[in-house]
C-alpha cells in the first residue's frame, strides 16, 4: 500500500517531532490493520482555532473551534468495507496518479497544544490521537452511540499502542 500524503502547516507552530512521519506512521498503521487495498491519498491542514472554526462553521454550522474535522472522501455502507462502485471510479480515483483520494483531516494546533497539557501527555502524543481518530472517520466509523464510541476509543488506542506513543509526558509519545 502506498500513501501519498498531502500536509500543510499554516501556523507558526513548531512542534517537537515531525508532523509528516508522525501522521504517516498513523495512517499506514490504520489502513494496514482496516486491510485497506488501497494505495491513497489524504490531505492534511494544521490550523490554528480560529481556521478550525471558520471551517467547523461552514462546512458543520457549527460556530465554535474544534481539535479535529475529517472530512471522508469515500461512502462505506459498513466500516472498513473498501468498495469503490463500477461506474463512480470518477468520484474517488485521482487519474494521474490511479490512488484512492481517501479525504482530508484538518487539525488545530492550538487544541494539540491545550489538549496535550490538558491530558498530560505529549504534543506527539495528541497529534498521533487526532490523526486515528481522523482516518477511522475516513474509514467510516462513527461515534454517534456509546457502542459505537468505545470501537472507535479501542481501535485508536490499539494503533498507538502498537505505534509505542504513550500517554506518559516523557515517553516516546
Amino acid at each position: 500500500m502506498n500513501i501519498q500524503l498531502y500536509l500543510e502547516n499554516e501556523t507558526d507552530t513548531v512542534f517537537d517531532f515531525s508532523e509528516k512521519e508522525t501522521a504517516e506512521a498513523v495512517i499506514g498503521k490504520v489502513l494496514e490493520k482496516e486491510q485497506c487495498p488501497f494505495d491513497v491519498e489524504i490531505n492534511i491542514l494544521i490550523t490554528d482555532n480560529s481556521g478550525i472554526q471558520e471551517y467547523n462553521r461552514q462546512m458543520r454550522q457549527i460556530d465554535a473551534p474544534t481539535d479535529v474535522l475529517s472530512f471522508p472522501n469515500l461512502d462505506f455502507e459498513t466500516p472498513s468495507v473498501f468498495n469503490i462502485n463500477s461506474g463512480n471510479e470518477a468520484d474517488y480515483i485521482n487519474p494521474e496518479t490511479g490512488n484512492v483520494i481517501f479525504g482530508d483531516i484538518i487539525i488545530s494546533a492550538d487544541k494539540v497544544l491545550s489538549q496535550a497539557i490538558e491530558y498530560g501527555h505529549s504534543y506527539k502524543r495528541e497529534f498521533a490521537f487526532l490523526i486515528a481518530h481522523s482516518m477511522y472517520h475516513l474509514c467510516g466509523f462513527d461515534h454517534l452511540t456509546e457502542s459505537e464510541a468505545h470501537i472507535m476509543e479501542t481501535k485508536q488506542e490499539e494503533i498507538l499502542g502498537l505505534l509505542q506513543i504513550t500517554r506518559e509526558p516523557n515517553g516516546k509519545g
